[in-house]
C-alpha cells in the first residue's frame, strides 16, 4: 500500500490534469444560512452566529433542533463543517442528511450521515445509509470510527450525488461510494431531495442497543455547523422541473468523482476505520446485495471484528474484542 501510494504522488506530481473533476475541498463555494436554510424545528435550540455563516443545534430536556434546504434538488454536492458535543454524548445522535419523505411518503429516498454519541471516553461513531424508492426493508448501512476526535476541532462531511453514484467524504476522504447498477435501479434514490441537518433523542437504539440513554445532566449538547455547501439542480416543488439554469457543474473546487489518489486514501480508511457493511452481513443476507463490491480484506477484518456477524461463527464467551484506536489515514 505505501508503494502504491508514493507512485501515486509522482504521478500526480507530473500529471497536474489528473486532478481534473475531484474538486478542491479548500475553495468550495460556501453560503449563508440564510441563503439556502429554513429553521425546521427546535424552538430557540437553533442559533446563528458569524453573520448568519455558521448555526448551532442544541438538545435539551424540552426538545432537538433542525434546519432544512430552501429548495429540493435532484443531485448534487451538499456539504457542511461539523463540530460534535463532546463528553457523555450516549443516545444523542446529529444527522446531516438529504430524504423526500414528506413528499413521498410510501417510496422516499434518503442519503445519510448519522453521528451517533457514546458514553465518556468512547469515541463517537459514524454511520452512512442509502434508500432509495422506500427500501427501507434492504438496509445498506455501514458504521464507521473516525481518525480523529469529532468534538475537538470541525470537520468537513460531504455527499455527491448523480444519476449513477453516490460518495460520502470526511474532509477529502472518499469513505464510501456506490455506483448505480442493474439490479439495483428501482433502489437507487433518483427523485429530488431536501437537504436537513437535526440533533435528537435516539435512547432507544443509539447506543449500544438503547443501554446507554441520554442524560441530560450533561445538557444542552450542541452540534455546531459552518462552511455549508448547497450546489445542486433545484427542483420546481410544484411542476417538479429542473431549474439548473443558474447553477454551474462546472465549478472546478466541486468534486464530481474520485481521484486515483482518494481511492488509496479511501482503502486506507476502510482497512482502518469500517466496522460494520451490509454487504458482508451474513446474518441478514444469504447473499450480498447486487450494487455490492466484496474486498477479501474488509471481509477477513470484519469477520475477525464480529464473527457472528460476519462469519457465521459463534461468538467466545468471556472474551471481548479489543477496541481499535483511531489512527491517521
Amino acid at each position: 500500500m505505501e508503494i502504491l501510494f508514493v507512485i501515486l504522488l509522482i504521478c500526480l506530481y507530473f500529471n497536474k490534469d489528473v486532478y481534473a473533476n475531484y474538486g478542491d475541498f479548500n475553495k468550495l463555494p460556501i453560503i449563508s444560512f440564510d441563503e439556502g436554510y429554513s429553521h425546521l424545528f427546535g424552538d430557540n435550540n437553533l442559533m446563528l452566529l458569524n453573520d448568519g455563516k455558521s448555526v448551532h443545534l442544541s438538545l435539551d430536556e424540552r426538545t432537538g433542533s433542525g434546519f432544512m434546504s430552501h429548495d429540493i434538488y435532484l443531485n448534487g454536492f451538499f456539504s457542511a463543517s461539523i463540530k460534535l458535543p463532546a463528553d457523555y454524548t450516549a443516545g444523542v445522535v446529529v444527522a446531516f442528511y438529504m430524504s423526500n419523505g414528506d413528499m413521498y411518503k410510501k417510496n422516499h429516498d434518503e442519503l445519510d450521515f448519522e453521528f451517533l454519541g457514546n458514553i465518556r471516553g468512547k469515541e463517537w461513531r459514524v454511520q452512512t445509509n442509502v434508500y432509495g424508492n422506500g427500501s427501507t426493508s434492504i438496509g445498506r448501512e455501514e458504521r464507521y470510527t473516525l481518525w480523529f476526535d469529532p468534538s475537538e476541532e470541525f470537520h468537513r462531511y460531504s455527499i455527491l450525488w448523480t444519476e449513477d453514484q453516490i460518495i460520502f467524504y470526511v474532509d477529502d476522504v472518499p469513505i464510501r461510494e456506490i455506483k448505480k447498477t442493474g439490479a439495483m435501479t428501482r433502489d437507487f434514490p433518483t427523485k429530488p431531495m431536501s437537504l436537513y441537518a437535526t440533533i435528537w433523542d435516539a435512547s432507544t437504539w443509539a447506543t449500544n442497543g438503547g443501554k446507554y440513554k441520554v442524560d441530560y445532566r450533561y445538557a444542552p449538547y450542541v452540534a455546531q455547523f459552518s462552511d455549508l455547501v448547497l450546489h445542486g439542480c433545484a427542483v420546481d416543488p410544484i411542476e417538479r422541473s429542473r431549474k439548473c439554469d443558474d447553477v454551474s457543474p462546472e465549478i472546478e473546487s466541486v468534486p464530481h468523482g474520485v481521484s486515483p489518489l482518494q481511492r488509496v486514501k479511501m482503502a486506507n480508511f476502510r482497512k482502518k476505520h469500517l466496522t460494520y457493511s451490509y454487504c458482508y452481513d451474513k446474518s441478514r443476507y444469504m447473499a450480498p446485495p447486487s450494487e455490492c463490491v466484496l474486498d477479501s480484506r474488509e471481509a477477513d477484518r470484519l469477520k475477525r471484528f464480529d464473527p457472528v456477524t460476519f462469519g457465521g461463527g459463534r461468538r467466545r464467551h468471556g472474551r471481548r474484542h479489543r477496541d481499535e484506536k483511531a489512527s491517521s489515514i
